[in-house]
């Protein structure tokens, strides 16, 4: 799919494409960029990158929009598929001398129509706090670089929190930090709290608080991205070594690993419901792992170079409910029965999908969608559906052109081990040979996957003990020996975090049994060592090609002339960016028609064909 024709079609720079719910198309006149337009010379400049907020406005055009390109920062009001965008009229613009934005994040909490809290991160080390409504720039952190010297690669507000974030470094490094206290004058001095392997976690010793509140050291190498889960418990992490490391943030514990291919991993997202993580990086692959059984289910092959950024489409994301039944009748009645696409709101999707973690045995049809961008200047979008997630259970029909299946699930919770006596896998050490994995007799069935042998091995995470470490802050790392560290992180996180919606836990965010005392002090003895990737080639931490399933890309289209920064999905649009600093809007189907009839008359289809 990655090649539609050949010479000169394959440079062309698409501006529609078409998928089974419709056709998106891109809306030049909605294109963000510097106010002059210039393409931007990208030579030397960190990526281009994108954060949205809604300021829930009164008028209803609530959306904001930051950017940065190059030394500049721009805050504007986003218009998105409603209007043409205006760039004589930045909100805020920033310049920067001696260092670069690198990434930012808005806290969602606290944002009104008269104040947003943004912070943003720098190629030096520095995160600055600013609020571009006011044009105020309230604090900056890492000031002298006594924290980190190395460039900012990822901040992101702690969810639920109105103070606290995380930021991660080019060295390797993650702070916690909180808006409300002072960086200090002097390096900080810090404690060990956690040790296990390949990461380490201090807490910053000091006769007052100050920032930062935790030091976390992962991995070899730059930490390049991470990613909070949707409930807000776990934290996954991607690093220049090639691994995925999933922790439990709040107990501070390592729930599982993950090696690429080869090279980085340059990016990571995780599924609307939390159960499962795609990765990409310099292996040119996407990679699909899930959080339960802590193994990776799939790898995606559609792009040409490095894979910059991983997102799943949460709008798209489709669980249907049905009965077990064995389909008779036409393609057409097939189609209409079993395809729901596109319906789907976020605020329904994470409600749908948890009902597979729900004692209801009632089967589902699941369609996750998700998309990835790259260096190769591609945009791929993927499906990842049942036959994929679940090739051990019986399907009652294969669609291969619509890659939606009925299959009867099996009761939430429960675990499907191939051999009860041998084939359970630790999640705290799922790299580790594990006797006993038995090999399928049959082929995985194929829907939007390419052939791949018969001998395909699984295993899964043994789940049966529900007491867990999913719960509060600090409930699983309050032992003797840490106690006064972890007491003060503690009470700091309950009092700046919101309370959660208990009534909407599932069972899912308790099953971390598995993780018990008796293993976090195994990993408190174990020391940082280096991974020998050659060592991890057809294990668990990193199946061979032909063991797991290849997925094919749904589409896979060249959309500009430099590489590829940003993949954003909004309920009637997608949003991408390159590095010359052209962040495009695409339209999802039916929707370009909301362009205002001025916008239309310049351009009757608001699109370039």
């Amino acid at each position: 799919m990655a090649a539609e024709g050949g010479g000169k079609e394959m440079n062309e720079i698409k501006t529609q494409f078409t998928t089974r719910e419709g056709v998106y198309k891109l809306l030049t006149h909605s294109e963000y960029s510097r106010p002059n337009r210039v393409p931007f010379n990208s030579q030397g400049s960190n990526p281009v990158k994108v954060s949205f907020v809604n300021v829930n406005d009164q008028s209803g055009n609530g959306d904001r929009i930051c950017f940065n390109v190059g030394r500049e920062l721009y805050f504007y009001i986003y218009k998105g598929v409603r209007k043409a965008a205006d760039l004589s009229k930045p909100i805020d613009k920033r310049i920067y001398k001696g260092t670069q934005p690198t990434c930012h994040d808005f806290n969602h909490l606290t944002a009104t129509a008269e104040s947003v809290s943004l912070l943003v991160g720098f190629s030096a080390g520095q995160v600055q706090l600013i609020d571009p409504i006011k044009k105020e720039t309230s604090k900056l952190f890492n000031e002298e670089r006594l924290i980190d010297k190395s460039r900012v690669t990822c901040v992101k507000w702690v969810p639920g929190s109105e103070s606290l974030f995380l930021v991660s470094h080019a060295s390797g490094n993650m702070y916690l930090y909180n808006v409300e206290h002072t960086c200090g004058t002097t390096a900080p001095h810090y404690q060990l709290l956690k040790q296990g392997e390949n990461y380490s976690v201090h807490t910053c010793k000091s006769k007052s608080t100050r920032n930062p509140l935790l030091k976390w050291t992962v991995g070899e190498g730059a930490l390049n991205e991470f990613a909070f889960s949707p409930d807000g418990k776990f934290l996954a992490c991607v690093s220049q070594d090639g691994f995925l490391r999933v922790f439990n943030f709040d107990a501070v514990e390592l729930h599982g690993t993950m090696k690429s291919y080869f090279g980085g991993l340059l990016c990571v997202c995780w599924s609307p419901d939390g159960k499962y993580i795609v990765a990409g990086g310099e292996d040119d692959l996407v990679t699909v792992w899930s959080f339960l059984d802590c193994r990776v289910i799939a790898r995606g092959h559609g792009h040409k170079s490095w894979v910059s950024v991983v997102a799943f489409d949460h709008y798209t994301t489709s669980v249907e409910e049905s009965d077990p039944m064995e389909f008779s009748g036409s393609d057409e009645d097939f189609q209409d029965q079993m395809i729901h696409f596109g319906r789907d709101r976020a605020n329904s999707t994470q409600s749908r999908l948890s009902k597979r973690n729900s004692t209801d045995s009632r089967p589902v049809s699941v369609t996750y969608r998700f998309g990835s961008v790259g260096q190769d200047t591609q945009l791929c979008l993927w499906d990842l559906t049942e036959d994929i997630l679940f090739p051990h259970l019986p399907l009652s029909r294969t669609r291969t052109h619509t890659n939606v299946m009925n299959a009867t699930s099996p009761p939430a919770g429960a675990t499907i081990i191939t051999n009860a006596s041998s084939n359970t896998t630790n999640g705290n050490n799922s790299g580790a040979n594990t006797p006993g994995i038995n090999s399928l007799s049959t082929t995985l069935p194929r829907s939007n996957s390419l052939p791949h042998s018969a001998g395909t091995t699984t295993t899964t995470a043994n789940n049966t003990n529900k007491a867990g470490s999913g719960g509060g802050i600090g409930s699983g790392i309050m032992d003797s020996a840490i106690a006064t560290g972890v007491s003060k992180f503690a009470t700091l996180s309950l009092h700046d975090r919101k309370e959660r919606h208990h009534e909407k836990d599932h069972k899912r965010n308790h099953s971390m049994g598995h993780i018990s005392s008796k293993s976090s002090d195994k990993l408190n003895l174990l020391t940082k060592t280096k991974t020998d990737p050659a060592k991890t080639l057809g294990t668990l931490l990193c199946p061979r090609m032909e063991d797991v399933p290849l997925l094919e890309p749904l589409i896979c289209k060249k959309i500009a002339h430099e590489r590829l920064t940003v993949l954003i999905f909004l309920e009637d649009c997608l949003v991408t960016a390159c590095q010359e600093g052209f962040i495009c809007t695409w339209a999802r189907p039916g929707k370009v028609g909301l362009l205002s009839s001025q916008n239309q008359a310049s351009s009757p289809s608001g699109t370039v064909v």
